[in-house]
């Protein structure tokens, strides 16, 4: 085990091999720098983090108790907070990662400034936020670390060797900051070259997860919007090819790729793959397409095209803008192909992107899927974009209804309404929500939940709040009562902003670097210091 005492023996062993020259050089404080930044590269997260996803669903095949959650972090101090305070009220980050969304970049990190959620924001912004969140993910490492070493330190001064024995055991025992990150790739932004080249960039960055859906790079939408397009089969797993091709090339042999599918609101495909072989993909993707039969050539007008399903020969359906329709209510259908075809070609996760979150529809999914592929998961979208008050209301109020319960107090369509909180059936609808990700792990086979965008409105609903009291009456108090004195009393790290930023780990090296002259800002006159969290 590579443990403190060892590594800084190690470390006096190199100083010494130098000779004088070196003298200047601490071992301890070498072993301390080196264990402050345990990953060299983008790389040794991607390789580090992948073997934890793959052990979090081997786990989760033998029990799906074992589900594992994250949030969207649209800036890399977002997302170390996160996992800052997940460590301070869990004591530990497994089983916890964080999630990049291609929504947030858009809205949020684009040089355009705010877009929608249409791929049209720039590329490499997605591999920079990658590195931003690992940045800040090892520098909460890196603070942590310090604040043991100080503790050895002062018990060392004091001759206390059980006090510094106890704070090098928890230095020996630390749990990194650093978890694995969904990465959003959207559609690949581009054709199979542009998606391997791009996702090279993600996994250097530290990405061992990558999310790429089935959507058309050229016409993406979010995946709560209308107007969605799919592509063929065969164009979709040629991505997941290039994106498979990047983790080999790069050293990561187990990354993990999540096959995202929209064909359950997407209703419309660009293009009309060519049949090779009957009963092939391209043929199973064509059964789909909506069309009049074409019995005659009278039918048929100047553009007008025909292809032959079967023994029949249609007329497919097209909007003006070319692009064709597929049959109503064949959504379900192509989910279920598009999700066994993802697997059975490279895929290890699924994502269903559904209109509403209900357990029932999106387990009737899987159970389909799974007929097939046995140990299909899903990473499943807890997305704000559903209203879960009204939603979760409405299926207590259906279930309540065909189990002949009286529901003629409540109406329906008015269920968000305030007058109903508190009622039997808000009540009912708080438990499934707040049972929902448990729940949904062990009847729908969601073995990673998330929240796509909850950062984009915890931030605006704080900002709101802020706002309101302080440029109001409370002034001042405003921030004192809802911000830092909860910050105080709740031990949130950040209260100390200074030594959250690095300025303690700043001091720490310009005394390595020039011993007793090292001017310093952690001081008594600091006024950090009026704080004791």
């Amino acid at each position: 085990m590579h443990t403190y005492k060892n590594k800084t023996q190690q470390a006096s062993q190199t100083i010494h091999a130098q000779g004088p020259t070196w003298a200047a050089m601490n071992p301890e404080s070498v072993v301390r720098m080196q264990l402050q930044n345990r990953f060299n590269t983008g790389l040794d997260i991607a390789k580090y983090t992948a073997k934890i996803m793959r052990e979090d669903m081997a786990n989760y095949d033998k029990d799906p108790a074992n589900y594992t959650q994250s949030l969207g972090c649209w800036h890399g101090f977002i997302g170390q907070q996160k996992m800052i305070s997940i460590k301070k009220h869990f004591g530990t980050t497994r089983s916890r990662y964080l999630y990049l969304s291609g929504w947030m970049v858009a809205a949020m990190r684009s040089e355009f400034g705010p877009l929608p959620d249409q791929s049209m924001h720039e590329k490499t912004s997605v591999p920079a936020l990658i590195e931003e969140l690992y940045t800040f993910l090892k520098q909460a490492d890196a603070r942590e670390l310090q604040h043991l070493f100080k503790e050895m330190d002062e018990a060392r001064a004091a001759g206390d060797q059980v006090r510094e024995q106890a704070a090098q055991q928890k230095v020996d025992n630390f749990e990194t900051h650093v978890v694995p990150i969904i990465a959003d790739i959207d559609a690949g932004f581009g054709n199979e070259e542009a998606t391997y080249l791009l996702a090279k960039k993600m996994i250097e960055a530290g990405a061992c997860c990558i999310q790429i859906e089935n959507q058309v790079s050229d016409a993406k939408q979010c995946g709560h919007q209308d107007g969605k397009v799919t592509v063929p089969h065969e164009d979709f797993l040629a991505k997941i090819n290039a994106v498979r091709y990047a983790f080999l090339e790069l050293g990561v042999d187990d990354g993990v790729i999540v096959a995202r599918t929209d064909s359950l609101g997407a209703g419309l495909t660009q293009k009309i793959p060519v049949s090779q072989t009957a009963g092939d993909l391209a043929e199973q993707y064509n059964a789909f397409i909506d069309g009049e039969e074409v019995t005659s050539l009278e039918q048929m007008k100047s553009g007008d095209m025909a292809i032959k399903l079967g023994e029949r020969l249609i007329k497919p359906t097209r909007l003006a803008n070319g692009l064709v329709r597929f049959k109503p209510n064949t959504g379900e259908d192509r989910v279920v192909l598009d999700c066994i075809t993802s697997l059975q070609n490279g895929a290890d996760l699924l994502w269903i992107e559904t209109e509403k979150p209900h357990i029932g529809q999106i387990a009737a999914i899987v159970n389909r899927i799974r007929d097939v592929m046995p140990n299909a998961k899903l990473v499943y979208n807890n997305s704000p974009s559903f209203n879960w008050t009204l939603n979760f209301r409405q299926q207590v109020f259906d279930a309540w209804l065909a189990e002949g319960k009286d529901v003629s107090q409540y109406q329906r369509e008015k269920l968000m309404s305030q007058d109903y909180d508190g009622s039997a059936l808000a009540d009912e609808a708080d438990e499934r929500i707040r049972r929902f990700q448990k729940d949904a792990a062990a009847q729908a086979g969601i073995f990673h939940h998330l929240i796509t965008l909850p950062t984009y409105h915890t931030a605006a609903l704080s900002t709101d709040n802020l706002a309101k009291d302080y440029f109001g009456e409370l002034g001042m108090l405003g921030y004192v009562r809802e911000v830092q004195r909860k910050e105080i009393r709740q031990g949130l790290a950040c209260v100390k902003h200074q030594d959250m930023s690095g300025s303690n780990i700043g001091d720490d090296h310009k005394e390595y670097f020039s011993g007793e002259q090292a001017l310093k800002a952690s001081g008594k006159d600091n006024t950090m210091n009026q704080f004791a969290v």
